[in-house]
């Protein structure tokens, strides 16, 4: 792996993780640039978490290279924790404080690690508003739902105004219209503040919309690192295009949906309603990705994904032409 660059935030180069005689992670390689919203997926037990809380310098690595910010985190001091900022999957305390108090509280310790720069914390009331618990600023933490609880959990990982933000299944307990305020307040710390953000996530919809980069870790080992969509065309170059006539329906895989559906429409295109045009989705790239990984046979894997597209096929591209 070539060195980091200044826009470097992550780089990671042969990192490895023993427990015992159970090797956990065998060979992480991957970087982070300034400013990337970068997802992690992992089926449960592929090491996810072991990476991240290295990353933070909560865990000790058996071997590898590992810099964030500049800094191996096994040997940071309090400046570079200043400059990170952590939203844990669960944090259960100060039940007794109020969200206003509690921030400004865990605020007061930023202040001597603020820059011209970088001012440090966010103001209280700034903060609270951004992640919508305004109405509930004064109540006691023990008393707050379980949505109204995690947005706190997402205040305190931003208070100090971090360069880099690690989010662990950040949205869990959200509902519908929280997820969406939430999402609007990933894209204000990256496009506003140039925050640089990783996360963890076990729904794939999300980090399609939220990533700019998705790694998936499998075996102990990142397996596949781009956007959706590259990895959807790693995968198969296919889409899937549904069509209705005549109350039936059809359904055809193709590799060029653009000019299949000009041909369905020029050649054939009386009656026809309900046209759509599906691409592979994240969800099918991941499981078949992790898929290849599992059974050695990455050939075999994105064979079969290909013959689940063409079986659900009704219509051929002959068909297109009659």
């Amino acid at each position: 792996m070539e060195g980091p660059t200044p826009e470097t935030v992550i780089s990671v180069a042969d990192l490895r993780m023993r427990y015992g005689s159970t090797d956990v992670l065998t060979g992480v390689d991957f970087e982070v640039r300034r400013g990337e919203v970068v997802t992690l997926l992992g089926p449960n037990g592929a090491g996810k978490t072991t990476t991240i809380e290295i990353l933070e310098g909560f865990r000790m690595r058996s071997d590898g290279e590992v810099r964030v910010l500049g800094v191996d985190p096994a040997r940071a001091d309090e400046d570079w924790r200043a400059r990170t900022g952590v939203v844990l999957q669960s944090w259960r305390d100060h039940a007794r404080w109020s969200p206003r108090g509690l921030l400004a509280h865990l605020g007061a310790y930023y202040l001597p690690y603020s820059t011209p720069d970088r001012q440090r914390p966010y103001p209280t009331e700034q903060l609270i508003k951004m992640v919508g618990l305004t109405e509930h600023a004064d109540q006691k933490i023990g008393t707050l739902s379980g949505g109204q609880r995690r947005r706190l959990d997402v205040a305190v990982g931003v208070v100090g105004r971090p360069e880099l933000l690690f989010l662990d299944e950040p949205t869990s307990g959200f509902d519908p219209h929280a997820r969406r305020e939430f999402h609007d307040l990933v894209h204000r710390l990256t496009d506003l503040e140039d925050t640089t953000i990783l996360l963890t996530t076990h729904d794939l919809d999300e980090a399609e919309k939220l990533a700019d980069r998705i790694l998936i870790l499998s075996g102990g080992r990142i397996v596949a690192d781009g956007s959706a969509n590259q990895l959807a065309r790693k995968v198969s170059g296919k889409s899937e295009v549904r069509w209705s006539r005549d109350d039936d329906l059809f359904v055809h895989a193709t590799d060029d949906a653009t000019q299949f559906v000009r041909e369905l429409l020029t050649n054939d295109g009386d009656g026809i309603t309900d046209l759509e045009v599906r691409k592979t989705s994240l969800e099918d790239t991941y499981i078949t990705m992790v898929q290849q990984h599992e059974t050695g046979h990455p050939q075999q894997a994105a064979i079969a994904f290909d013959d689940m597209n063409d079986s659900t096929a009704t219509t051929s591209s002959e068909e297109v032409g009659r």
